[in-house]
């Protein structure tokens, strides 16, 4: 065989490599998350960014089209898509749809959260604030490409095991961080409820000035109610998120002495990863509530 042959056999191998199994996410820790499990193996459509807003995004027909050729779509779920049952409608066939908390344990909002009313339960669709919930993410993530791309099913769990191994020593320095806290000043009050399952995990009680939906404008009501509470349980401090005006919570500051923190990654939008998110996050709150 002649060393042209050769040299295009090769080029043409590394482009098939190249091109992957192509992968439309619509969230910006999903995409991170394809790229730790699926590697060079796959080509993700990063149709949010973190640039953008999981809550108020709505694909265009431009970004249906960057997704043409995806063997798989990966959503949220848990209800934070609104126009998921548009887009379950307009996957094509032999591609995949596959809500990546579907399968993971869920937290409720409910009328008794604090500083506000609700007549019904809604369920908590920020289910990424939960290192363990993201952990078993990835091993949804890399059992879908499995599926999509048996031939690199190898490669995809293990990449997957040693990604996991990377959330646990991740999990265990929040851990240590959330230990230099009083368990007395473990509030955590937020623009609105992106942070129970955090809170579950290490022991925070939540307050939130707009529920689970940023659009949930307190009433003057609800809005007194909070102020009282979070004097009666001494919250330290008021986090306002980087998505997010913090007016409101600039207000509340002046009003109750409770100083401001510094802003919150919700959504994972303004971070490239999710363990720069999930880090900058719990430095922002031991830093807010110990004052160091």
């Amino acid at each position: 065989m002649s060393r042209l042959l050769l040299v295009l056999l090769s080029l043409v191998w590394t482009g098939v490599a190249m091109a992957g199994t192509k992968v439309a996410t619509f969230h910006p820790l999903l995409s991170d998350l394809v790229r730790q499990v699926g590697g060079d193996r796959v080509e993700v459509v990063d149709l949010i960014s973190t640039s953008g807003d999981p809550h108020h995004f709505e694909p265009t027909p431009e970004d249906l089209r960057k997704a043409t050729g995806a063997k798989l779509y990966l959503v949220a779920g848990m209800g934070l898509e609104a126009y998921l049952h548009s887009l379950e409608t307009i996957v094509p066939a032999g591609s995949h749809l596959i809500e990546v908390g579907s399968s993971l344990p869920a937290l409720h909002g409910s009328c008794d959260e604090p500083g506000h009313d609700h007549s019904h339960h809604e369920t908590d669709p920020h289910w990424w604030h939960s290192i363990d919930r993201f952990r078993r993410a990835t091993t949804v993530v890399a059992e879908a490409l499995a599926a999509a791309d048996p031939q690199g099913a190898a490669t995809y769990r293990a990449n997957a095991a040693a990604y996991r191994g990377k959330l646990d020593s991740l999990e265990q320095w929040v851990r240590l961080q959330v230990a230099t806290v009083p368990r007395d000043r473990r509030q955590l009050a937020t623009t609105h409820s992106a942070f129970n399952y955090f809170c579950a995990d290490y022991g925070f009680t939540p307050f939130s000035v707009q529920g689970l939906n940023q659009e949930q404008d307190p009433s003057p009501a609800s809005l007194a109610k909070l102020v009282s509470e979070l004097k009666e349980h001494r919250v330290a401090a008021l986090f306002p998120e980087v998505e997010t005006n913090p007016k409101l919570l600039s207000v509340l500051t002046r009003d109750t002495g409770i100083r401001l923190g510094k802003p919150l990654i919700a959504d994972g939008t303004n971070s490239p990863t999710y363990e720069s998110m999930v880090r900058h996050n719990v430095t922002a709150i031991v830093e807010g509530l110990t004052g160091k």
